[in-house]
């Protein structure tokens, strides 16, 4: 039962987009997710898979800064929380 690749909801393209929107080098991805440099960069560059539990502890990263992942059965979006709402003011 390979469902890695099912599973997976973030892709390199992702990441990078993700990263964009928090203006975020490589290096302070890595940072905030407690991993090399190197695995962001050869994540990104489709030298490789991540691990599930990598893949996690990037999505976490990403979410305490308020980038939501959401997929359906056609596509796979990212989002991001408008800083001045998230408290729940408007």
């Amino acid at each position: 039962m390979n469902q890695d690749r099912k599973t997976s909801l973030l892709t390199p393209a992702l990441c990078r987009g993700a990263r964009a929107m928090l203006d975020w080098t490589q290096a302070e991805l890595a940072d905030r997710a407690g991993v090399s440099r190197s695995t962001i960069r050869d994540f990104e560059g489709g030298r490789h898979e991540l691990h599930r539990a990598t893949e996690t502890q990037l999505r976490h990263a990403f979410e305490e800064e308020g980038v939501r992942m959401m997929s359906d059965e056609r596509e796979i979006s990212i989002s991001l929380r408008n800083a001045d709402t998230a408290d729940g003011s408007e």
